[in-house]
């Protein structure tokens, strides 16, 4: 646990799971090993600043934080220049359409236009997924510093369907593959009943600085044939990224 008030105060934000609308003080205890009376102090003083709001059952993140969040300028100026590709892509497809950026091991999602008639995906707009099974996480890791690639498998490939693949080796080959493609894809490795189709947006050096990517049920969502729409919008991203 931090020693500093700002490390406490992180870990009770950090604290929140996607899904969770709120949190009790007795949980947020139990999950950061916060004392009870520090958190309940704590938490008092980030809701004068509207970081957290109260609630009936216990606390919630606060409208502070997400207006804080849209302050953050690589992101909002990545997410206004990747709006009209994404946006085509919904349109065509009418599936879950999704902006990621890479931090470590995992990704961020910072833009997600849900689909209608597609699979309850779990993620969320600042929500975070492992890099190793998921398509954009495939597609970053790809073309990213060999360095990165190491750090995932240092942390550890975890089980979290029967088709993740927690073999280093193979997840290597994968990755050769992918960037021979262009184009990454998930066939529930992170979830079951969920596929996905991933491309890079590459800096001009050639490595990823977000991936775009189409999600829909594994049964119906033809990977193969949605791939090139993918790789064309990550490609017009990219160009729109560096000026050219």
């Amino acid at each position: 646990m931090p020693n500093s008030v700002l490390g406490r105060a992180m870990t009770l934000l950090t604290a929140f799971r996607t899904g969770e609308a709120e949190l009790s003080l007795a949980e947020l205890s139990r999950r950061t090993g916060i004392p009870k009376p520090t958190a309940h102090r704590l938490l008092t003083e980030l809701a004068r600043w509207d970081v957290v709001e109260r609630t009936p059952g216990g606390v919630r993140l606060g409208m502070g934080l997400f207006e804080l969040g849209q302050l953050a300028p690589r992101q909002r100026g990545l997410r206004e220049a990747a709006t009209p590709f994404l946006a085509d892509l919904f349109e065509a497809t009418h599936e879950t359409v999704h902006l990621a950026v890479p931090d470590r091991v995992d990704v961020v999602y910072v833009q997600k236009l849900a689909g209608r008639l597609g699979p309850r995906v779990p993620s969320r707009v600042g929500g975070r997924m492992p890099a190793y099974c998921t398509g954009v996480g495939k597609a970053l890791l790809a073309f990213a510093p060999p360095e990165r690639l190491a750090e995932v498998v240092a942390a550890g490939l975890v089980r979290r369907t029967p088709r993740t693949q927690v073999a280093p080796g193979l997840l290597e080959q994968e990755l050769a593959r992918v960037r021979a493609r262009g184009v990454a894809e998930e066939h529930e490795e992170s979830t079951v009943g969920i596929a996905c189709v991933a491309a890079p947006v590459l800096a001009a050096d050639g490595y990823a600085v977000a991936a775009i990517s189409i999600t829909g049920w594994a049964h119906r969502l033809d990977t193969a044939r949605l791939a090139p729409a993918v790789r064309t919008a990550a490609l017009g991203l990219s160009r729109v990224l560096r000026g050219s």
